[in-house]
């Protein structure tokens, strides 16, 4: 398979370049095609592949590229679905696939994969899965997918007793078919990525092909308090088991603060370190996967007790003259801060905005009932601003996160939540989210000192 066959890669990023790899030491031709001029990317990795005999199209996507004789195009999960490329491939008959589609067919036969998908929760449920795996069984648990780790840059690491993690996004499973693993996991269902995908059915249909591939012989971990999600898997065929955190079902469930799996009792809430019912969700899907492969339930115990979150998404940062700070930099949309918001019963002082992008703040009212003070930041601070008084919350205005964070440090008590959790993105003055995340970090640890 993929040997001897005429590819184009459409998006160079980091899939493109490890798929490159992959496919021009199978002896295929390969052509990889970006729209970005060649001196804005990686020149070291364009001389890597263009020593290995890659051939490249930079600056734009020239109408005739693309033809017949071409038997795959590789599409960066980035590029939209109604690219020009993506169009013409399907009109002449080329299959479109993405790195993850193409590196699952190169795979050991009896590897074991657990895929992670759903719209919230997926790195949170991935990186604790896999820490918890890692810690049962070592180095045969490799982490891979959307987490930042392309299936290719781990093929030579994998092998038949191997046991593959990974995050899928909507994005990836757009262009993929054969991929089965055997164990997925859906976290929740919401809409979301309705610009890429166009509608939020077609978003659901989407996120449920993880589902579709498998078998009877496979394992579905299901959240059974989504109804989106109960009803887009009614007909799946793998073994379904179900969590809740409201209810207790056949499966797992919270009975007296107490994750039980079935009748096995695991861990008290009160042990777990990430905040926020959804992390108790996730804490649920991750346990049930370890208890697919008979993890011990101390390692399974100690691994979550041990563990601080992802970095960037509520993040515990520090306590400092106990007040308690938080790194939600990760949440670009308001969905996410009602979930942060829900995560306290303490007072907080909340850092919202940044890039305007047209955010309803209102969607935020019926989860400030703990919020004391809104610093409001960036671009879009004025109708942030606007939502705070319209509440009567106190609520102080700055462009900059250091002259907010100074504020929410001078108002606040003993006992109070400091939380960024802008709802908004950071490219008004960010070249990414991450950043502006460790400037807030710094500024915190800066307070410790002083």
């Amino acid at each position: 398979m993929f040997k001897n066959k005429k590819i184009l890669i459409l998006g160079f990023a980091r899939s493109g370049y490890e798929a490159a790899k992959v496919l021009i030491k199978r002896g295929n031709y390969v052509v990889l095609n970006d729209s970005k001029e060649e001196k804005v990317l990686d020149k070291d990795k364009i001389k890597e592949l263009r020593d290995m005999g890659v051939k490249f199209v930079f600056g734009s996507h020239p109408d005739d590229l693309l033809n017949k004789d071409f038997d795959f195009l590789i599409k960066n999960p980035g590029v939209p679905i109604d690219h020009k490329y993506v169009l013409k491939a399907k009109e002449l008959g080329i299959d479109v696939i993405n790195e993850v589609e193409m590196a699952y067919q190169l795979l050991p036969k009896d590897i074991k994969i657990v895929a992670i998908t759903g719209t919230n929760g997926k790195t949170t449920t991935t990186t604790l899965t896999y820490n918890i795996l890692k810690n049962a069984f070592g180095n045969k648990v490799i982490l891979a997918g959307n987490i930042g780790y392309p299936l290719c840059s781990v093929l030579d690491k994998l092998d038949s007793d191997s046991i593959l993690v990974m995050e899928v996004s909507c994005q990836q499973l757009e262009n993929m078919s054969k991929f089965r693993p055997n164990i997925a996991v859906f976290t929740n269902l919401s809409p979301a990525h309705i610009d890429f995908l166009k509608s939020y059915d077609n978003y659901k249909r989407v996120k449920t092909k993880l589902f579709n591939t498998q078998t009877k012989e496979d394992v579905s971990i299901l959240n059974y308090d989504n109804d989106d999600v109960i009803n887009m898997t009614k007909n799946i065929k793998s073994n379904k088991k179900f969590f809740s955190s409201t209810k207790e079902i056949d499966g797992c469930f919270i009975s007296n603060n107490v994750i039980k799996y079935y009748d096995k009792e695991i861990i008290d809430c009160d042990d777990i370190p990430i905040v926020g019912r959804h992390n108790i969700e996730n804490c649920m899907a991750a346990i049930m996967v370890a208890e697919e492969f008979n993890v011990p339930i101390n390692v399974i115990i100690n691994t979550i007790k041990e563990f601080k979150g992802v970095e960037h998404r509520l993040e515990y940062v520090e306590t400092v003259k106990e007040r308690k700070f938080y790194n939600d930099t990760e949440a670009t949309n308001i969905k996410c801060t009602q979930i942060a918001l829900s995560s306290f019963k303490k007072p907080t002082i909340i850092i919202l905005g940044g890039m305007e992008r047209g955010q309803d703040f209102d969607e935020l009212k019926d989860y400030i009932g703990n919020v004391k003070t809104i610093i409001a930041i960036g671009q879009c601070r004025n109708r942030v601003q606007e939502f705070g008084d319209r509440n009567s919350i106190p609520t102080f205005s700055y462009e900059f996160l250091k002259d907010g964070f100074k504020k929410a440090w001078d108002v606040s008590e003993s006992g109070d939540i400091v939380l960024l959790s802008p709802a908004s993105a950071s490219w008004d003055q960010y070249k990414e989210c991450e950043i502006r995340g460790q400037e807030f970090k710094d500024l915190v640890h800066q307070l410790d000192k002083k």
